[in-house]
């Protein structure tokens, strides 16, 4: 993703309707258990399709201050690493939340192919859970790494409008 796309991924609409896309993936791939795999594979790549288009279709935040457009952030960040040492502690705990979302992300595919509703259902919980608690993550890196590197300080630096405020005067003297 580039610059545009991320700043439009941190907007509360694309973090949080991606978020609730798992389930709808899980089902997904469910679904070849009544359909079979052709309509199966067809609502998985539609959910990818998604996955995809998310970040790019919403407007970026109108507060960049927001958890979650520090999360977005912050998962810049850690993405960078290898350019903008971060923190180890905070590498370890991004990468050990990052195995258990997979792990339960794993469990939950699992289910959905073998049409397991317990699998299913503790890998939704640990995929929720794991992703959660690497957000929350995310948004404290963000704000212990923000003063780090003046590409992440502009992340959230909105740009002021000079002819916005001769508008507003002028709109108040009649002008």
């Amino acid at each position: 993703m580039d610059s545009d796309v991320w700043q439009r991924h941190a907007s509360g609409w694309s973090v949080w309707t991606r978020f609730a896309t798992l389930p709808f993936l899980f089902l997904a791939v469910w679904s070849h258990g009544r359909y079979g795999w052709p309509v199966a594979s067809g609502l998985v790549a539609a959910v990818c399709v998604w996955l995809w288009l998310n970040p790019r279709i919403f407007p970026p935040p109108r507060r960049l201050d927001s958890w979650h457009a520090r999360a977005t952030f912050g998962e810049r960040v850690w993405l960078n690493r290898g350019v903008v040492p971060i923190p180890t502690a905070d590498n370890r705990q991004a990468v050990i939340l990052s195995l258990v979302t997979g792990a339960g992300f794993f469990i939950g595919m699992w289910g959905a192919v073998m049409l397991h509703v317990p699998a299913v259902i503790v890998g939704t919980f640990l995929t929720y859970a794991g992703k959660l608690a690497f957000l929350k993550g995310m948004a404290r890196l963000y704000d212990r790494m923000r003063d780090a590197h003046p590409v992440y300080r502009s992340w959230t630096i909105v740009p002021e409008n000079d002819n916005q405020a001769n508008h507003d005067l002028n709109s108040k003297t009649g002008s």
